[in-house]
């Protein structure tokens, strides 16, 4: 039986897109150090390197979102932020 963590592999695509902007850099953060400072198998290094990936994934989508939401915002004629509506991007002829 080879000598592989636990944790190893163990990655959950639908786990990580529950995670907060945070949370999620957080563990990629972690993930490189590992992948950067400890002596890993090949095949830890791959699960790392995938949960990686989902966790960069979850980051950008948030990103992504929270561009969009700062793009709604607007100044109403009191001063105060209100949203506004987004053209559907779908619906556009170009």
């Amino acid at each position: 039986m080879p000598s592989t963590p636990k944790h190893a592999g163990h990655n959950n695509p639908g786990k990580a897109g529950n995670l907060h902007f945070e949370e999620a850099l957080k563990k990629l953060e972690a993930i490189v150090e590992a992948m950067e400072s400890e002596d890993l198998s090949l095949e830890t290094l791959l699960a790392k390197y995938e949960e990686g990936r989902s966790l960069a994934r979850v980051c950008q989508e948030k990103l992504a979102e929270a561009e969009v939401k700062i793009q709604q915002l607007e100044r109403d004629q009191a001063g105060e932020l209100k949203l506004k509506a987004v053209p559907d991007r779908g619906s556009e002829v170009a």
